[in-house]
């Protein structure tokens, strides 16, 4: 099979900042205004996580939670038990129309021991978080990043989310549509050209789209085709560049449908995002 997730992460920035290694001293409070998610990596011990709503739940290492959105939460640690954390800040980006962001839920929680896969990695961002080695910063927040593509492989081949992008990646048929659309969408897609990249009808193609994915193929397209075009317009390309290698006929038909998804121009939208003060 096709790779199915270089595509996707080739077109948006993935960014993890490591800020804490060590054993948890009380509580922790994490703020939706900091305006990224989190990683908490539990490699030993237990922790308390008070997620949004009140909702408590235990934690027992070694456990991976994953804040893609920003979301307010709180770790405390219960008891003197040794427990070893890693905790970092996660960025996708400002793109709107990100189908790995939004095919997240707002919380994913991993149990370890079910995912040996990781089990090396784990233990050299772990060493890496206990040393005094020159380069340290930068080893962990790489590492981080390749811990999560690793964890997005492992959601998809071992069906850890019910539906949604994920979910279709794992299917063989609809993992072609989908990396197709991702690797070129300027091409000019219709229902019919996708289907037959599946071997499937029309019909049959478009309702097991749905079910599987959760929303028809053709939002699908339409919202992946923001995204690349936002990543674009974060590379200062002209409007005009942007349309044409995002699968749009024309920049006036781009900026009617960003406008109408986005609530603003590309020029407003890659003025907030790029300019701090604005």
């Amino acid at each position: 099979m096709a790779d199915r997730l270089s595509p996707l992460l080739k077109r948006f920035d993935l960014n993890a900042h490591v800020f804490f290694s060590g054993a948890l001293c009380g509580a922790s409070e994490f703020s939706a205004a900091e305006g990224v998610g989190h990683l908490h990596l539990l490699r030993a011990g237990h922790l308390e996580l008070l997620a949004s709503g009140g909702q408590q739940v235990m934690l027992t290492g070694p456990v991976a939670v994953l804040f893609p959105r920003p979301m307010n939460h709180r770790l405390t640690r219960p008891f003197d038990d040794g427990s070893e954390l890693v905790c970092a800040t996660i960025d996708f980006g400002h793109l709107i129309g990100n189908p790995l962001l939004t095919a997240l839920p707002d919380r994913l929680v991993l149990q370890l021991e079910d995912l040996p896969e990781l089990h090396g990695l784990i233990e050299l961002l772990f060493a890496e978080a206990l040393s005094d080695l020159c380069g340290r910063q930068s080893v962990l927040d790489r590492l981080t990043e390749v811990l999560l593509i690793h964890m997005f492989r492992s959601v998809m081949d071992r069906g850890l989310i019910e539906t949604g992008l994920f979910v279709g990646l794992a299917d063989q048929r609809l993992a072609k549509a989908l990396t197709a659309v991702h690797e070129d969408p300027a091409y000019p897609w219709t229902l019919e050209a996708l289907a037959q990249t599946t071997g499937m009808s029309r019909a049959r193609f478009s309702a097991h789209f749905t079910a599987t994915v959760g929303i028809p193929a053709g939002e699908y397209l339409a919202r992946w085709r923001l995204a690349v075009a936002q990543s674009l317009l974060k590379k200062d390309l002209p409007v005009n560049l942007v349309a044409d290698r995002s699968g749009y006929s024309s920049a006036p038909s781009f900026s009617r449908a960003f406008s109408q998804r986005v609530g603003l121009s590309p020029s407003e939208w890659k003025k907030r995002t790029t300019d701090p003060n604005a």
